[in-house]
C-alpha cells in the first residue's frame, strides 16, 4: 500500500493553512499564527468528550490533527459550549502572556480551515453529529 497523499503533503499542506490563518487574524507571523490556531483548537476539545473529539481528530488534515490532541488530558464530563464571547475569552487564556489571538479568532480559524485540504462535508457531517454548540463554533459568518 503506497503512502496516503495526506500524509506525503503534510508539511506543504499545513504551511499554506498556516500561512492563511496568519494573514486571516492578521498576523505577524507564522509563530503568532500557530499559536492562535492552537488556542482555537483547544479550546473546542475542552468541551468535547473523548469520543467526540476523536470524531473530529479523525477529519482533520494530519498536522492539525496531531496539534488537537497533543499533551491531551481527556475528561469525559466537559462543560457544554459556552456563548461566543466566553469562547474568546478562553482561546484569550491559552498562554495569555504570549497570545495575540483577534477577537475574531475563532472565525478566522474557522474560515482557513474551510479554505483548507479538508473535506468540508466531512466536516458539517460530524459537526452535525457532535454536542450542540459545536457547529456554531466552526460557522463562517456571511
Amino acid at each position: 500500500m503506497p503512502i496516503p497523499m495526506e500524509y506525503r503533503t503534510a508539511s506543504k499542506d499545513f504551511d499554506a493553512f498556516l500561512l492563511d490563518v496568519r494573514d486571516t487574524c492578521m498576523l505577524q507571523t507564522h509563530h503568532q499564527a500557530y499559536h492562535t490556531l492552537r488556542a482555537v483548537l483547544l479550546v473546542f476539545r475542552a468541551h468535547l468528550t473523548v469520543r467526540d473529539a476523536l470524531a473530529f481528530a479523525a477529519i482533520l488534515p494530519p498536522v492539525t490533527r496531531a496539534i488537537f490532541v497533543e499533551d491531551w488530558t481527556p475528561d469525559n464530563d466537559p462543560e457544554p459550549f459556552p456563548d461566543r464571547a466566553a469562547l474568546q475569552r478562553e482561546v484569550k487564556s491559552v498562554r495569555p502572556d504570549h497570545n495575540l489571538a483577534p477577537e475574531t479568532a475563532i472565525a478566522d480559524v474557522a474560515a482557513a480551515l474551510r479554505r483548507s485540504s479538508i473535506d468540508t462535508r466531512a466536516l458539517d457531517r460530524v459537526l452535525s453529529e457532535l454536542p450542540a454548540g459545536a457547529a456554531a463554533f466552526w460557522k463562517v459568518p456571511a
